[in-house]
């Protein structure tokens, strides 16, 4: 099953639009889909981004574990 992350890859602002993209297998829907939501809510879109920049969390591209809660997420 995939993991839902912020792209370090293909992101253009915070990764977001990108890791659902990626989760999802489509970018451009998902990034037209944001602006679309963005104008059409006068900003309400703005502010789901921000919500979701900070709560999904960015991709491991090390390939090693995410920081456990008990570490603080101090690497």
């Amino acid at each position: 099953m995939k993991r839902l992350y912020r792209s370090k890859k293909e992101r253009m602002l915070g990764g977001v639009c990108a890791g659902l993209g990626e989760h999802l297998d489509d970018q451009t829907v998902i990034r037209l889909i944001r602006a679309v939501v963005t104008v059409l809510s006068l900003g309400t879109g703005i502010v789901v981004y921000i919500f979701a920049w900070i709560l999904i969390a960015e991709e491991d591209t090390a390939g090693s574990a995410p920081p456990s809660p008990k570490s603080g997420g101090i690497t």
